[in-house]
């Protein structure tokens, strides 16, 4: 077994402001990426089919990928391959898409095993979303989004009933959530369902780290960086094992076609990554300052 140790870091070599930088400067590009991305498209996030409505054509053909919206009289919105299947494409239209099926069988190029046999459908499923389904699926997915976070806040308010240990929990969580849906923007990833569990997996994670070494630095005995690397020890491990492990399953999704998946386990490995960066420099800089500068000097 492969033994791992968290290097101890010399964080009097730093002053808060070096610490707090990065992770600030990081979190304020999320911000204009996702405020751009809103002002550009009307969502701050690419939506998939599950909040917006549209239908999803899953096609087996010969006819190349950037020829296939030409086939059809409806506006395509992405075309997608399915990595498992050979010649297997997901055609994304908009709600109001109609006839698409009938489209596929009548000017999709056959591939060679279907032109053989008569009976061979090009057209192997049709999923479809209804457009006010979809907006009260957004609707629903946003709402449970920021209960959770909302309820993450006030959980710990109550635990640490000090102002600067609870805002910087809270602010760490938040830019754990805002710099993967950013980067989710860039990575032309869809928020879907899928990716929503995602990031409420996000918010367990990023309070279990934040309150582990909270607790700590206040509660425990010690001095501030004995107790910083005791919280390091547990907390780092803790997080590069799931980082690891979401890294492998978004891995093997990709490999096997399983794009749902590859999508969750790559938005887990952007979160976990950014809450290192937050709990380790944001979070510790705030209760360094708040510890020997602050209000509970």
């Amino acid at each position: 077994m492969v033994a791992f140790e968290v290097p101890e870091v010399d964080y009097t070599r730093y002053t808060n402001r070096q610490l707090a930088a990065i992770p600030l400067a990081l979190l304020a590009v999320a911000l204009l990426v996702l405020a751009g991305w809103y002002v550009t498209t009307g969502a701050p996030v690419q939506l998939g089919t599950e909040f917006t409505g549209g239908t999803e054509l899953r096609v087996q053909t010969a006819t190349p990928s950037s020829e296939l919206p030409d086939q059809f009289d409806a506006d395509v919105v992405s075309v997608s391959p399915v990595r498992s299947e050979a010649n297997t494409y997901i055609v994304t239209f908009p709600p109001e898409a109609e006839n698409i099926a009938e489209q596929a069988r009548s000017n999709l190029e056959p591939t060679q095993a279907c032109a053989q046999n008569p009976d061979c459908d090009p057209v192997k499923s049709v999923q479809g979303t209804s457009a006010s389904f979809g907006s009260s699926t957004q609707q629903l997915a946003l709402y449970g989004l920021g209960l959770a976070f909302a309820g993450m806040s006030v959980l710990v308010f109550l635990m640490f009933r000090t102002f600067v240990p609870s805002i910087a929990v809270v602010l760490s969580a938040f830019s754990d959530i805002v710099i993967p849906l950013a980067l989710m923007n860039l990575l032309g990833i869809e928020l879907s369902l899928g990716t929503v569990a995602a990031l409420l997996m996000l918010i367990g994670y990023s309070v279990d780290s934040d309150i582990l070494l909270n607790n700590h630095i206040i509660r425990r005995s010690g001095g501030f960086y004995e107790s910083t690397y005791r919280a390091m020890r547990t907390g780092v491990t803790m997080t590069l094992t799931s980082l690891s492990a979401m890294a492998v399953m978004a891995l093997v999704a990709y490999l096997f076609g399983i794009d749902l998946l590859a999508s969750i386990g790559l938005v887990l490995v952007l979160g976990l990554a950014t809450d290192l960066m937050n709990t380790y420099m944001l979070n510790l800089s705030l209760l360094r300052w708040w510890k020997f500068e602050g209000v509970a000097r």
